[in-house]
């Protein structure tokens, strides 16, 4: 599927332009009785010019842009109506839609560390950094895919919100949009990876995520390689990704060892187990040197012992991957704790000495809420949290 044949449905009035494909911006200004590269002049406009106002579009006729503007027609891109800024530069928005509905988007300069070893270039570059100048931003955007989540993970905040709705491609790939417009970065130059890790399950919005990625990938010139969804495990939607010919990379929140223990803290897992789960993820097809990613989040006392890394060995050993450690980042009137940074390197160590590549994750954000699994609509900055240094290579 091209990014003409995207999404079909007719721009009708006042619906936000950005998340069009040019087919329905090719209907739309046939409805105006314009000439179809007026068309093309807007779909250039919105993606790759990002503008935030149809004034913006001096491509466009005064006239046009006015009748735009009297049919209720708006660019639409999704509002920062907050920011919380962390000690460590992170940046968590309070992201509102056209409805009022919010969700939380992430920026984290220099990234986190995620792409290690995932065989990608945005991993060497994490590896093996360059440049040390301001010559150009490196940064990763975690991106929310609906608002509030229907998987219930028992150590994430986000789960505690329940589900609300889809967020629409447009509201995807706005997100980017309006983050990328705050930090004026300039796409192909600088080095901005996105990763579909915020609130809500990428693959229970399959269509909205998938077409979001198009318009990312086509007309707002984001590599794909420089994309990484992350899935609890939705079989069907592992298995439709599979047959992608535009696909990010897969990372899977795993987080335990073995069905017990991921039943206890993902519910989803007595819908499809581990097993199945991995039979389902070697299907998907890789590039060259790219290697699947697994989330592990590490439960101190749960999941973390050394049995655990032993079973983790058994089951990944025959698949192209790699683990990202994450240390459990604290909620309030949640029922875990974080293991020791001794803990986390005998973890980590085992794994490696089984073969398995194995990185701890950075933790970006903490004392803003916006640390994966911390993500939850707040409204107002929260009281500092504690940051708990930890071993990173």
């Amino acid at each position: 599927m091209n990014e003409i044949e995207a999404i079909s449905n007719p721009v009708v009035e006042g619906k936000p332009l950005f998340g069009a494909s040019l087919l329905e911006l090719t209907g739309l200004m046939d409805t105006l009785n314009q000439p179809a590269y007026r068309a093309r002049q807007l779909y250039d406009a919105l993606y790759a010019q990002r503008v935030h106002s149809l004034d913006q579009i001096t491509t466009l006729p005064t006239a046009l842009r006015e009748e735009l503007k009297a049919a209720g027609h708006t660019i639409g891109l999704p509002e920062l109506l907050q920011t919380a800024r962390s000690i460590d530069g992170t940046e968590r928005y309070l992201v509102r839609m056209a409805d009022g509905e919010t969700v939380e988007t992430v920026w984290m300069p220099g990234g986190d560390g995620g792409e290690r070893g995932d065989g990608t270039q945005a991993a060497e570059e994490e590896e093996h950094p360059s440049h040390d100048d301001d010559d150009y931003k490196r940064a990763t955007i975690c991106i929310s895919s609906q608002v509030g989540c229907a998987v219930n993970c028992q150590f994430c905040l986000t789960a505690k919100l329940g589900i609300r709705r889809n967020l629409t491609p447009g509201e995807i790939a706005g997100q980017v949009a309006s983050v990328l417009n705050r930090h004026n970065v300039e796409v192909g130059r600088d080095r901005i990876n996105l990763v579909f890790m915020g609130m809500g399950e990428p693959f229970l919005n399959y269509t909205g995520f998938m077409d979001a990625v198009r318009l990312l990938t086509g007309p707002m010139r984001i590599p794909e390689s420089r994309m990484t969804v992350s899935t609890s495990g939705i079989l069907p939607g592992i298995e439709q990704f599979a047959r992608e010919t535009v696909r990010p990379k897969l990372a899977v929140s795993l987080n335990a060892s073995n069905d017990v223990v991921r039943e206890s803290i993902m519910p989803i897992t007595r819908k499809w187990n581990i097993a199945a789960l991995l039979e389902a993820i070697s299907t998907v097809p890789l590039r060259p040197r790219e290697r699947v990613t697994f989330e592990y989040v590490l439960l101190g006392g749960i999941n973390d012992q050394r049995e655990h890394a032993d079973e983790l060995i058994a089951l990944l050993k025959n698949l192209r991957a790699k683990i990202n450690l994450i240390v459990w980042n604290s909620g309030p009137d949640m029922p875990f704790h974080e293991p020791t940074p001794q803990a986390v390197g005998i973890f980590q160590k085992r794994l490696r000495d089984g073969g398995i590549p194995a990185f701890i994750r950075k933790p970006r954000g903490r004392d803003i809420y916006a640390a994966c699994g911390q993500l939850k609509r707040t409204l107002e900055s929260p009281p500092p949290a504690s940051l708990v240094e930890i071993a990173t290579h």
